[in-house]
């Protein structure tokens, strides 16, 4: 919880506080457009967005397939990209449950990842490396914290979220390659189903970096989209698998006005992560800021009717 101090020093973080406290019964249109003021401190063009994060809210609020709640689902896109390029690129499913108290403990190998299906980024994501020291009390907290919460679509809007039935699931460890603490994140950024550019996200728990590059894996001048992590001192180098990556990112994103591609590098080859719509929420900045604009200009915005406007 926010302190009395910060919100004084930062009105802009009271006001979203109460926006997400009492915003439940707000249009998501109106909603967007007064979350977008209070987190990028401008109005929200919604008739002519040109950067990248206001053509990101655009997409939340008109570009509403069905198949995008199937593709956010953690279950049920496990199927999806096996059958669009294949199972040996999925994580290994270890079992799923309605509730956390229904988990079968004894079935579950020594090492394992247990995920909240419907939840965005590393919440509801409870890790065990060893199970003789794993707090399966502290497990059950969170996962029904998660099971709980409808943050993603309540709070972001990102509507593909709002119907996903809430499960649990277990997936296999995945180890690091050698020499790595934590599994290095490969985040194709894909537009109209071209992957262009990659993201690299390493040293999560540590210290975090961000670094960006295009295809021919040339290191890019721009950084984003968590303002604390910069460069790695040594940027990180080209993935052996670089090109399976790129043949995932195009399957996955195809017919996509954008989406981001998540994959990661093992030593047994490439798994996919997720599929993630709406980078940072749309909520994200770009050093330098320029890039805002450059990537927006990517992203082809599909025709709208303006008289099927969503009114919810």
């Amino acid at each position: 919880m926010q302190s009395i101090k910060t919100y004084i020093l930062n009105p802009e973080l009271l006001g979203i506080a109460i926006l997400k406290h009492f915003g439940g019964w707000i249009p998501d249109r109106i909603y967007l457009q007064l979350r977008y003021r209070l987190e990028m401190g401008e109005q929200l063009d919604l008739k002519h967005p040109r950067t990248f994060r206001e053509k990101l809210q655009w997409l939340k609020l008109y570009n509403r397939r069905p198949e995008y709640t199937m593709m956010v689902d953690k279950v049920k896109v496990k199927d999806y990209v096996a059958n669009a390029v294949g199972s040996e690129y999925v994580i290994p499913l270890l079992g799923i449950w309605e509730k956390p108290e229904d988990i079968d403990w004894n079935r579950l190998p020594d090492r394992f990842v247990l995920k909240t299906n419907h939840s965005g980024g590393n919440t509801g994501v409870v890790i065990c490396k060893d199970k003789r020291t794993f707090d399966r009390t502290e497990a059950i907290c969170r996962l029904n914290e998660s099971l709980r919460s409808d943050d993603v679509y309540c709070d972001l809007r990102e509507w593909p979220y709002k119907n996903v039935p809430r499960r649990i699931l277990a997936e296999e460890y995945i180890t690091p390659p050698t020499g790595i603490k934590d599994l290095p994140d490969y985040k194709w950024y894909c537009f109209g189903g071209k992957p262009l550019y990659c993201q690299v996200i390493q040293e999560r728990t540590t210290h975090e970096t961000i670094d960006f590059f295009d295809t021919n894996w040339n290191h890019q001048i721009f950084v984003g989209l968590n303002p604390k992590a910069g460069n790695r001192s040594v940027p990180p180098s080209r993935p052996v698998n670089l090109e399976s990556q790129l043949h995932i990112a195009r399957q996955l994103s195809k017919g996509i006005p954008f989406t981001r591609i998540d994959l990661y590098e093992t030593n047994r080859g490439v798994f996919f992560g997720e599929i993630t719509f709406y980078p940072n929420s749309g909520f994200g900045r770009f050093t330098p800021s320029e890039w805002d604009y450059k990537l927006g200009e990517l992203i082809q915005l599909p025709k709208f009717d303006n008289k099927s406007e969503e009114k919810t």
